[in-house]
């Protein structure tokens, strides 16, 4: 879905925890139609990081409206994966989720040891598959399940 309005400044979208103050927003962000199959709740994704120690979520802010939902989770030592990421449908086609994904990437990195980040998508979705590849990520085949496309980016 593109949106007509003007791309956001780049200096307007930032990572934020999700808080008690802004987790119903993160909850309530809303997909298109044929997103929400491919795509796992955002409140379904809270309680997972809630009981799963080292899981990160960030709200995605355009200045200051909850604007997405993103969180990762350390596979190993050396390799993370995004696990949940979404921009909500009226924002989609702005460039909020490159610069987003960006962040995200900046943060991860900072940990010690890092040498990969890991991301799936599904198959058919191709805006993932340019908007990552975009950012360095490799295809790598089905994941295990052979459900979802595994993309990796060294680091």
């Amino acid at each position: 879905m593109t949106n007509p309005a003007r791309r956001p400044d780049p200096a307007e979208i930032s990572l934020r925890p999700v808080t008690k103050d802004n987790y119903e927003a993160v909850c309530d962000l809303p997909l298109p139609p044929e997103q929400q199959r491919m795509l796992a709740d955002n409140c379904w994704s809270l309680v997972e990081a809630a009981y799963n120690p080292g899981y990160v979520v960030r709200a995605i802010y355009l200045g200051e409206q909850v604007a997405g939902f993103m969180m990762w989770v350390p596979e190993t030592a050396e390799r993370i994966s995004i696990w949940r990421f979404m921009v909500s449908a009226p924002l989609q086609g702005q460039g909020l989720g490159s610069r987003a994904l960006q962040l995200a990437i900046d943060e991860i990195r900072k940990r010690p040891g890092l040498r990969e980040i890991e991301i799936c998508y599904h198959p058919g979705n191709e805006g993932s598959c340019r908007l990552y590849a975009r950012h360095g990520f490799v295809e790598q085949g089905l994941d295990a399940e052979g459900q979802d496309m595994l993309a990796v980016l060294t680091v």
